[in-house]
């Protein structure tokens, strides 16, 4: 049996053994669902053989009907070593000696088929290394983790690792690797300032009089005027950063624009998707203002395949970077702020508050609005149903007025 990264189907009753970012894994369907099993070993010999072992004894357990469904016969135990062999035991994991970042881990796993390659990167990656700054990972002593949380971060951060840690450890319970959830309930009890307590969409867009001196600003920057037609295109369309970033000429039509794919980020870096956060694709229509933007940057040699909004050095922009040094500023090797166009324009007093890149697009929803364009139809522009407008944006526009009755 050899390791594999393939997505082929497994046939009744057996076990593959894949490599997934570097370590041992094993895919097989039971009762009509499909099963990981992380084994939190790196890919080498000695391990591969211990993989397959553990494969041999699952199909021997499927096909003589003693499979145990919990999967707790199966896991890998914390005292082996990666540098000694691997001895094969039907005998359960002690839970007890399953510490906070084990257990997040085979949480991880578990959820891994299950949520998009963004999520394991960028979400689960961040609660763990809260979990690895924690003084203490043992799960008898999550009253001290709780008020640890609670000390070091703010109410909105120290609620939100309680709420995962708690999910993952109903995970555990489930899956009887715990006998109880020591952090059930623990959110609930922390109140949030009201500074903190915010809707779903942080919504607090620029005026147009602060938008047209962003784009100004760049325009006239030594450094950053190459991203001047990107944060145009971001203020003129409304569309989310990774949809812009994932645009090719292919995508540009005489009347309109179609967006059907999005940079997300995955374990290797940057990735392509297909489809959208909450559809498979929408048409922009195309204005003379968007034509004029597009014709600036379109390259006669250009191929449909292109992207169209490119780094400095060719090829996809990376807009982490932009943000961190274009839009926000950063500290050099000196420790010297270096301020982005965005936080200068705050200290100069042309813009009143600092605001993310993502602004751009509550900006032209809400400016859209106030130019009393119909709700339905702002939404279908950038994706949301006009529920999520009503709610979120209609409601914070600054042109209403009480009527005279």
């Amino acid at each position: 049996m050899q390791a594999q990264t393939g997505k082929a189907r497994n046939s009744k009753g057996s076990v593959s053994v894949l490599i997934s970012n570097g370590r041992l894994q094993l895919r097989f369907y039971y009762a009509g669902k499909r099963h990981y099993l992380s084994l939190g070993l790196p890919d080498n010999k000695v391990n591969r053989k211990a993989a397959e072992a553990k494969a041999k004894l699952i199909e021997s357990d499927i096909a003589f009907d003693r499979f145990d469904p919990t999967l707790v016969k199966y896991k890998p135990q914390t005292a082996l070593s990666t540098v000694t062999p691997f001895t094969l035991s039907s005998k359960p994991v002690e839970s007890s000696k399953l510490t906070l970042t084990e257990l997040w881990d085979r949480y991880t796993e578990y959820k891994r088929p299950q949520v998009s390659q963004s999520t394991i990167a960028v979400d689960y990656r961040k609660y763990r290394n809260h979990i690895a700054s924690l003084p203490t990972k043992s799960l008898e002593e999550a009253i001290a983790i709780r008020d640890y949380l609670v000390s070091h971060l703010s109410p909105n951060a120290a609620k939100r690792v309680l709420t995962n840690l708690s999910a993952c450890c109903n995970w555990a319970k489930e899956s009887r690797l715990i006998d109880t959830n020591p952090f059930a309930q623990m959110a609930a009890g922390i109140k949030l300032p009201k500074a903190e307590k915010r809707e779903k969409y942080d919504i607090h867009p620029f005026t147009k009089q602060e938008r047209d001196t962003i784009i100004q600003a760049f325009e006239e920057d030594r450094y950053y005027s190459f991203y001047t037609p990107l944060v145009k295109f971001l203020f003129y369309t409304g569309c989310r950063p990774s949809e812009a970033i994932a645009l090719q000429w292919k995508h540009i039509g005489e009347k309109f624009i179609t967006f059907e794919q999005a940079i997300t980020i995955s374990p290797k870096g940057l990735a392509l998707k297909e489809g959208l956060k909450t559809q498979d694709q929408r048409k922009f229509p195309v204005n003379p203002q968007l034509q004029a933007i597009l014709q600036s940057i379109r390259n006669e040699n250009y191929q449909k395949n292109d992207f169209i909004f490119l780094g400095k050095k060719g090829g996809m922009i990376d807009f982490g970077d932009f943000c961190r040094h274009a839009w926000k500023g950063y500290k050099n090797r000196h420790g010297k702020m270096i301020e982005g166009i965005v936080t200068r324009l705050v200290r100069e007093g042309k813009i009143d508050e600092y605001r993310r890149p993502y602004q751009c697009r509550h900006t032209f929803i809400t400016l859209c609005l106030e130019s009393g364009i119909d709700c339905k139809d702002v939404a279908k522009w950038v994706g949301n149903s006009p529920e999520v407008i009503y709610r979120y944006y209609a409601g914070n526009r600054r042109d209403l007025q009480v009527p005279e009755l």
